[in-house]
């Protein structure tokens, strides 16, 4: 009788094994998650701009989505040119870093001048993100009044999203 040798032996128990235990179909290994699109991207910005205007504030709103990709905007008539920009930043800082902007802001006053590093940061308040499932689906930037006030007319959209 033939004898196997040990590499001949591990291939043949290799192969036995990859068909005894073949992996799953790659589609029952893909995640499924809730993509954020134009309609609620809309809704959202609408809730952020009414919170604005109850409160006297013309802002600028960017919405992007979970790739920090700037999915729709409005500048309220009187809005700074330089609230532009700026909201961009602030939505593309939340969704890129899952974190509302005013978390690296107050690392920021706390002295961790190492925010200032961070790529494509932009750590003033009126960045947040949007959770759904406690997953980030994407994020809301506003700028245009005091950076605390941009926060909270921000939150007036992510809000939407809350059970």
């Amino acid at each position: 009788m033939p004898r196997l040798s040990s590499a001949m032996l591990a291939c043949a128990l290799a192969c036995a094994a990859s068909s005894c235990f073949a992996a799953p179909p790659l589609k029952e290994q893909l995640s499924q998650r809730t993509v954020l699109n134009l309609a609620a991207a809309k809704r959202i910005a609408q809730a952020v701009e009414d919170k604005a205007r109850a409160d006297g504030l013309k802002v600028a709103i960017a919405i992007v989505d979970e790739a920090g990709r700037l999915l729709h905007f409005q500048r309220m008539d009187g809005t700074p040119n330089s609230s532009v920009e700026v909201s961009i930043g602030k939505a593309i800082h939340a969704a890129n870093y899952r974190r509302d902007s005013a978390f690296h802001q107050k690392l920021l006053e706390g002295g961790n001048t190492v925010v200032l590093g961070l790529p494509n940061a932009l750590p003033i308040e009126g960045g947040v993100r949007l959770l759904l499932d406690e997953q980030v689906i994407g994020a809301i930037g506003v700028s245009g009044a005091q950076a605390a006030q941009d926060g909270v007319i921000a939150q007036a959209g992510a809000d939407l999203l809350r059970p």
